[in-house]
């Protein structure tokens, strides 16, 4: 049986190789990874499709200790910067502590499976994990 992968978010594009694309405005540059009518700095109507770094540095975290039932504790949520577009995203493949985690760490874009439906598709999520 073949399997066919399926990303959690539209923005995570997993072939030829994982990465990810933001929405850019065509005038000003700003990124956003959700769709939009307009660009919240400039206000104008027309974006294109960016590839962002898929490499980056830790600028801002939290160590979760407390969460919804049924999602695993502890965890790290961060923001990363990808070559100066701000992704937010879970580090993943570290230990969550303040020893293991630091500003300024180098990070990159990894996948992993979020498990399989009775049909054979396998959605893929994303995180970064050190470099």
């Amino acid at each position: 049986m073949t399997i066919t992968q399926v990303p959690l978010v539209d923005y995570l594009v997993l072939a030829p190789s994982p990465h990810l694309v933001a929405n850019e405005c065509t005038k000003c540059g700003a990124r956003y990874f959700d769709r939009r009518n307009a660009c919240a700095s400039c206000f104008a109507t027309d974006f294109k499709k960016s590839n962002i770094d898929s490499d980056g540095i830790v600028r801002s975290f939290t160590i979760v200790t407390f969460a919804a039932p049924g999602v695993p504790v502890p965890f790290v949520a961060a923001i990363i910067n990808c070559g100066g577009t701000s992704v937010r995203a879970n580090l993943i493949n570290v230990d969550p502590t303040p020893e293991k985690v630091t500003l300024g760490m180098k990070v990159r874009l990894a996948t992993y499976s979020l498990g399989l439906d009775d049909n054979g598709a396998e959605a893929i999520g994303f995180g970064f994990e050190p470099a």
